[in-house]
């Protein structure tokens, strides 16, 4: 009987363990909300957020643009960039391949003939 009655112990502790996660989800109200735009009709039991019609057609602010350095870089400069991302082998200045001593030096020769050229020198070795 004392076995009997652990069993149900534990099986109340279970079920009342189990149930009380449930019982805040269902505390919880579903209100349906919708954003309408100009004077456009709002459904009934809608609670419904205006906005101006010009901005219908706009991507939300949070992924409107980017801001700080990425934004200012021109796009040919970020596709250069890009030109090296994982590059690999011969010619890429990489660890990976036969060549990649030949690929660290050619950057490096066009890293100072760019700077070169920043200051207005005009000599040196064309690659």
């Amino acid at each position: 009987m004392k076995m009997l009655s652990a069993f149900g112990a534990g099986l109340l502790g279970l079920v009342v363990t189990t149930a009380l996660p449930s019982l805040p989800a269902a505390a919880q109200s579903s209100i349906p909300t919708k954003t309408v735009f100009g004077s456009d009709p709002c459904p009934r039991d809608t609670i419904c957020i205006r906005a101006p019609e010009n901005e219908r057609y706009r991507i939300p602010e949070e992924l409107r643009g980017e801001s700080g350095e990425a934004a200012a870089a021109r796009w040919g400069d970020r596709a250069k960039s890009l030109e090296y991302v994982g590059a690999s082998g011969a010619m890429s200045c990489s660890p990976v391949g036969s060549g990649g001593a030949s690929g660290c030096y050619r950057e490096l020769a066009r890293k100072a003939r760019e700077e070169r050229e920043a200051r207005g020198d005009k000599a040196g070795i064309e690659f």
